[in-house]
């Protein structure tokens, strides 16, 4: 995994910064022409073969945050005619993800290499173990390509550890095959594949594919002093900012919500939710019944498992019932969710209640544009305060938590949980869709309670984190303790 500490991720943040900024002072459509060159001076050694090819990936990052796809996009028009479409445009467009074909580094197909630590030992188990003859030793091991399946079976045999692979990081992250190659070499992502994991977004070190931001939608609406913006975060938010609940609360009002909802609100809902509903199939004859809370995952089973689709279960998401919450006390109100996460924007797009989706990264440069400190803050007084278990939804189990310290009959539940949807994540969740669909005979012990996160460590270990994942998970979990203890209810 991609450390968060890094250049591209920087990169990305100084380009929300200087929008928030220039927004903010009605400058938008003018001063967003500078960005490149501002950001990319004549005295600035080049991170690619010249200056001016540097300016055109931050201006296609520039485009990115500004919400609009880079692809096929018409070339001869300015920076400021997109900032004037971004500024008019009623809501958010589709996809929720963009690849900027000028940082795309067309890696070389993935493969397998032997390195200069080969000892051309005797033993040879390279040789050995390759099922098509495709390694050749002569004092030194050498793979020929033309035969080579890269199965890898010379790499896990090799007691020097002197072969390698070299991956394509963004297919190497994607769980569901979305992502190939087009004519040129470089990546492309299939739309009806993909999930929205954001795996790609995190993993190209190139910083390739990139999120459609919709702060410069979500500032408009602040700005506009008839709208009411309502601020809906996620347990995981909290996690991402050293300051207790009433610091970040206090933050988000000062950025300009009208009010300030935890989603861990509506967390307690679906834990309520799905552990009745978990209780009623299992009294039906269910074989199992998997969580419903990571959009991510959801469409994985709608697009690449069918056999477990009648095992989602029915109840809404977290995001859900906290914005249905809002709209039923303002039905006028505009609800921002904020979290982690990319698969949210997509779930954002198809949910009647949610208006606008931010992530950790949007509105950490929210704040910054503002001055907005969220551990120097005194904090404000918390009104409706979630649950221990519904703050604890952020982190991979949590869920499984959830629900199992509210079912009245815990003799019934066999819990499972998968943490982190990767390519291996995914042969799992098909060896549970043969077991429901009757291919593989259920045992006793056969789980029937599936928690499943996309992202390895829970919402925590996002793709839109800024916050390193041990930092968070401490941090969580003193967020966590002070919510309200449900087996003392």
């Amino acid at each position: 995994m991609l450390n968060i500490n890094n250049n591209t991720a920087n990169v990305k943040r100084e380009i929300l910064v200087r929008i928030a900024k220039l927004q903010l002072e009605g400058k938008l459509e003018e001063g967003v022409h500078f960005i490149p060159r501002e950001m990319v001076p004549r005295n600035k050694p080049p991170l690619r073969c010249c200056i001016f090819h540097d300016r055109e990936i931050i201006r296609m990052r520039t485009l990115a945050r500004l919400g609009i796809s880079v692809e096929n996009i018409d070339e001869e028009r300015t920076l400021g005619s997109f900032a004037k479409e971004a500024l008019e445009r009623e809501k958010p467009t589709w996809p929720m993800l963009t690849v900027i074909h000028e940082a795309c580094n067309a890696c070389v197909k993935a493969h397998y290499m032997v390195t200069n630590a080969c000892q051309g030992c005797d033993a040879r188990p390279c040789k050995m173990n390759c099922p098509r003859n495709a390694i050749i030793v002569d004092h030194h091991a050498h793979i020929d390509e033309s035969q080579c399946i890269n199965c890898g079976k010379c790499m896990d045999n090799c007691p020097y550890h002197a072969i390698i692979k070299i991956p394509v990081p963004c297919e190497e992250a994607c769980p569901v095959g979305a992502i190939s190659k087009d004519e040129s070499g470089r990546e492309t992502i299939d739309y009806h594949k993909c999930i929205f994991c954001g795996n790609c977004m995190r993993e190209c070190p190139f910083g390739a594919m990139m999120g459609k931001s919709q702060l410069v939608d979500v500032i408009k609406n602040l700005m506009n002093k008839d709208k009411k913006v309502v601020a809906l975060y996620a347990p995981a938010i909290a996690a991402q900012f050293n300051g207790i609940p009433g610091q970040v609360k206090e933050a988000f009002k000062l950025a300009g919500f009208h009010k300030v909802y935890e989603v861990a609100l509506g967390a307690d809902i679906c834990a309520d939710n799905e552990a009745k509903e978990f209780t009623e199939r299992m009294k039906r004859g269910d074989k199992m019944m998997t969580t419903s809370c990571c959009p991510a995952y959801v469409r994985a089973i709608r697009k690449h498992v069918p056999a477990l689709n009648d095992c989602i279960s029915e109840t809404r998401s977290p995001m859900h019932y906290t914005a249905e919450m809002a709209k039923k006390n303002d039905p006028d109100c505009i609800t921002v969710f904020i979290g982690p996460c990319l698969a949210k924007r997509y779930e954002g797009f198809i949910d009647e209640s949610v208006d606008y989706v931010l992530t950790t990264l949007d509105i950490e440069s929210l704040f910054i544009a503002k001055e907005i400190y969220v551990s120097k803050l005194n904090g404000i007084e918390e009104t409706m305060i979630p649950t221990a278990s519904g703050r604890n939804f952020a982190k991979s189990g949590g869920v499984l938590d959830a629900v199992a310290l509210r079912l009245q009959d815990k003799s019934i539940l066999r819990p499972a949980k998968i943490n982190g949807l990767s390519k291996s994540g995914m042969k799992v969740l098909n060896a549970y869709g043969m077991i429901n669909s009757g291919k593989i005979p259920s045992k006793p012990d056969t789980p029937n309670l599936i928690e499943v996160m996309a992202c390895e460590g829970g919402c925590i270990g996002g793709p839109s984190i800024i916050q390193n994942y041990k930092q968070a998970e401490i941090q969580l979990a003193k967020y966590v303790q002070t919510g309200i203890d449900k087996t003392k209810e």
